[in-house]
């Protein structure tokens, strides 16, 4: 299955996969990983929380046995988890596996989080808290309409940067907004860190109906596997950041009586779908990803060994 080689890459090197939700970006980690005898940093900006289980696609018990994983369950819904977090954590996490290995592999679709960790951040003030949960609480209320035209009055030059339909971005900007009285866009600098690493990015692809299939199987799995209760057992805290997410937004909303359990279902495979396509959108601007059709498995590994032995020479 493996296309094997024995060249070297002298530079300690961190395999990077990503792509949208559902495309299969775990499996191919953990073969990856195996063949490498190393260890996958999650790169998934909702995997970390504890509490969270079928709504986030956390990788199975199996596989997380098979490959140790960082990212994974490290942290509580009642933490703030930002980029910024993770820059931190996942340059220690990667420093950590270096000590035993050549390779690291990161896996996920959080592109801010892989941007931050290859990049690093630009600077931006801490905001109000209580700013924060007064956006959180009228979003909720109110909606993305409503989200999209606070931003829009208050900060027109992050609107039109084309993250219209991102709620999280688009509430991160309101509240840095309201609390500093500045775009968020003018605290952003272009100077990317140079890391001590290499870095190899594989992104995963497919035809967008066959993407699209495999997204509502996923919902209709995860609704068969239990997460409408799971979804139940965290209603006392929707109203914190970890659950402003696909998934629970929409069931929140069914079992506050606002839409019915089928129209709830509809709008995770729906959300979904275009969360997938905001995630294309931003990897497609990587001039460095190399792209790799996800339609089959076993070819997927095949092509992505190959690629890694091109890079080695």
């Amino acid at each position: 299955m493996f296309w094997l080689f024995t060249s070297l890459i002298t530079m300690k090197t961190c395999i990077i996969i990503t792509g949208p939700t559902a495309i299969g970006k775990t499996p191919l980690a953990i073969e990856v990983a195996k063949h490498f005898s190393t260890q996958i940093i999650s790169a998934d900006s909702r995997q970390c929380f504890q509490e969270l289980d079928i709504g986030v696609s956390k990788p199975s018990a199996d596989q997380l046995l098979s490959v140790p994983h960082y990212f994974i369950n490290s942290h509580s819904i009642h933490q703030t988890v930002s980029a910024a977090t993770f820059e931190e954590y996942a340059l220690t996490a990667v420093n950590n596996i270096f000590l035993n290995s050549n390779y690291a592999v990161m896996a996920g679709g959080t592109g801010l989080y892989i941007k931050a960790f290859c990049e690093g951040l630009d600077f931006i003030p801490l905001s109000n808290e209580t700013i924060r949960k007064e956006i959180i609480e009228s979003y909720n209320r109110k909606g993305l309409v409503w989200l999209q035209n606070e931003v829009k009055k208050n900060d027109y030059v992050f609107f039109r940067s084309g993250e219209a339909t991102n709620p999280n971005r688009l509430m991160r900007a309101l509240e840095v907004f309201l609390s500093t009285g500045r775009s968020i866009t003018s605290f952003q600098i272009k100077n990317k860190k140079k890391r001590d690493f290499n870095i190899i990015k594989i992104g995963l692809e497919l035809d967008r109906k066959e993407l699209y299939n495999r997204i509502n199987n996923r919902v209709e799995t995860m609704i068969s596997s239990g997460l409408l209760d799971e979804v139940r057992s965290l209603q006392d805290f929707k109203h914190l950041n970890a659950l402003q997410t696909v998934g629970y937004r929409e069931l929140f909303s069914y079992l506050e009586g606002i839409t019915s359990f089928d129209q709830a279902v509809e709008l995770i495979k729906q959300n979904t779908r275009h969360y997938a396509k905001r995630q294309l959108t931003w990897f497609r601007k990587e001039e460095d990803m190399k792209w790799i059709n996800a339609l089959s498995e076993e070819t997927l590994v095949r092509e992505t060994m190959r690629y890694l032995e091109m890079k080695s020479e």
